[in-house]
């Protein structure tokens, strides 16, 4: 099996650079790599590539900025294997990412979605373990050894929206599920939940492979940072849950749709993030994170 690895890139050039590069390093070397660059306006990039003698790694450029949403939209009509990952321009692939994903698939070949084990990282590639990794990986994550753990349908609708601990850039997909089910619009910030409740919602199957195979970078520069501090995080975020919870409903997901209502963990977070957006957030940043803790 080849792993087809997309990367939709907008941002710094030279993690952009590790990140092909921890892709390169892999052991296993069944995969390929295109870069979707998304008109970013520096020079360096197609010069870096082009200077790139390894013919496993594809360059593209769009003709047009597209935006992040249609970006992925992109990597998956340009995807030919049956397997895909949308990687992060700025996170990193351990060298065995692809013999823990290629034998995840191989144990649970139904499997729609395949998250490994990640460890999280601060922009100067320091390890860390900031609250939110902790609840997400400590609590909220499947536990019972080193073994696979599979979710099917409800109850991976009832994981996931009790609390995201997904890591979106360390997934990988089966091909075909992510044509028939696409992106939600509207819901930039928290599109990786919604298209994943959405796998969930038609009886999909995620297997979690806890090997530890992934670096995911947190910075205070990142998209959902930003939209903490504006207040969009938490505002897209109550307008899913109760689109979840409806979609439970409809389906008799009774516990699904408790816990898309309760949303505690979702709640605890808003809670967490209160004292930073005191500090640095706006107006609007703290009216969301108080209306989504309380309301």
């Amino acid at each position: 099996m080849t792993l087809e690895i997309f990367i939709p890139y907008w941002g710094d050039p030279d993690l952009l650079f590790r990140t092909v590069d921890s892709v390169r390093a892999q052991r296993n070397p069944d995969w390929r790599l295109e870069v979707i660059d998304d008109c970013y306006p520096d020079d360096a990039v197609p010069a870096w590539f082009q200077e790139l003698d390894d013919d496993r790694v594809t360059y593209t450029r769009n003709a047009e900025n597209l935006g992040i949403t249609e970006n992925y939209r992109e990597a998956i009509r340009r995807a030919t294997q049956p397997y895909i990952t949308i990687l992060g321009c700025d996170d990193l692939l351990h060298p065995d990412y692809v013999d823990v994903i290629s034998r995840t698939i191989a144990a649970v070949p139904d499997a729609d979605v395949i998250q490994p084990g990640v460890d999280v990282i601060d922009e100067h590639g320091t390890s860390i373990r900031p609250l939110v990794d902790r609840v997400k990986q400590g609590v909220l994550a499947p536990r019972g050894g080193h073994g696979i753990a599979v979710l099917r349908g409800e109850a991976m609708a009832t994981s996931l929206i009790r609390g995201d601990w997904l890591y979106w850039p360390s997934l990988t997909f089966r091909t075909a599920t992510l044509r028939r089910i696409d992106f939600r619009d509207g819901l930039p910030i928290i599109q990786d939940l919604a298209l994943l409740m959405d796998i969930a919602f038609e009886d999909g199957t995620l297997a979690y492979n806890p090997t530890v195979v992934f670096s995911y970078r947190r910075h205070g520069g990142s998209a959902s940072q930003k939209a903490l501090l504006d207040g969009r995080r938490f505002r897209d975020e109550r307008s899913y849950y109760r689109q979840a919870r409806g979609l439970a409903q409809a389906k008799g997901w009774r516990r699904t749709a408790s816990a898309a209502h309760l949303r505690l963990f979702s709640r605890l977070h808003a809670m967490a993030e209160l004292p930073g957006l005191l500090r640095h957030g706006t107006g609007a940043g703290i009216r969301s994170t108080l209306a989504h803790v309380f309301l």
